[in-house]
């Protein structure tokens, strides 16, 4: 179990250099006329066979259709093709607009047993609330650019914390919902977007210039399963413990007060960016 923690440790901290090399040094200053980068994410080739996980606890309230599996999330991809909860950034973008990530990504509520939204944004040293909307016992374990441990024990509790550092949280339960997940991309430039359920995105006032566009998604292949103790029986859990994430990209050039069309695609045979800057 040791060797699984540490491993996750190494993971969590890779993760985070790369987005972070992509945050340091912003300024923000008036932008006139910026341009617009607007696009789509796609999947390519065969859908993969995506493994769903028992819910074996608090059924009343964590499976109220009587599904009996979650979808884990990990890979959402729409009926003609769009990745969803795929984040869309400009890599190095030194100068521009100030912060206006959407509002509905800054805050998280765990309902039915999930987290919603599945993925955040959130400005770096802001605060993050995080809600309960379940009469159940839950706990938000959070590890990476925050280290965070938050129990809840009552519907409508709201826990806030700071997120003290750029890079990705990753968010799991230790109450014995294993199967509930999601990240949070704590940011230093608001030119970030999550793609939406039919895998579009947009970035707005952008500086004219030449970028970088780069996309990150998680993981959504279970490698592993980490034994974990559910802190409410005290009983030994398995997690499921997924891919790396996969991180990739291509140039765009923005015009003053032009629109930018970018493709991008996803699939099992995408090829990793070179990391770092």
């Amino acid at each position: 179990m040791q060797r699984i923690s540490n491993w996750l440790v190494l993971l969590a901290l890779a993760v985070t250099a790369e987005i972070c090399a992509t945050q340091s040094g912003y300024q923000v200053i008036s932008v006139n006329n910026g341009g617009t980068i607007r696009g789509r994410v796609k999947w390519e080739g065969p859908l993969p066979h995506l493994a769903t996980w028992e819910i074996n606890k608090d059924t009343e309230i964590c499976d109220p259709l009587g599904e009996k599996r979650r979808d884990l999330e990990r890979l959402v991809v729409s009926p003609n093709g769009g990745v969803a909860n795929t984040v869309v950034f400009l890599k190095n973008i030194t100068a521009g607009k100030a912060m206006d990530l959407p509002v509905e990504r800054q805050s998280l509520n765990q309902k039915t047993c999930r987290y919603e939204p599945h993925i955040l944004l959130v400005p770096v040293e802001a605060v993050l609330t995080v809600r309960n909307s379940d009469p159940l016992l839950h706990t938000v374990y959070m590890s990476g650019s925050a280290d965070y441990n938050l129990p809840f024990t009552a519907p409508g509790q709201q826990i806030s914390r700071t997120m003290p550092r750029a890079g990705v949280v990753d968010m799991r339960c230790n109450a014995g919902h294993v199967w509930m997940n999601g990240e949070v991309i704590v940011v230093s430039h608001p030119y970030y977007a999550v793609t939406d359920a039919d895998g579009r995105f947009e970035l707005t006032d952008v500086p004219a210039g030449q970028y970088e566009l780069e996309a990150w998604h998680e993981g959504w292949k279970i490698v592993n399963e980490s034994p974990v103790y559910d802190l409410q029986t005290q009983e030994r859990v398995k997690r499921p413990v997924f891919s790396d994430p996969i991180v990739w990209g291509k140039s765009v050039t923005v015009s003053s007060g032009e629109t930018s069309d970018v493709h991008l695609t996803l699939g099992e045979k995408s090829q990793q960016v070179s990391g770092g800057d």
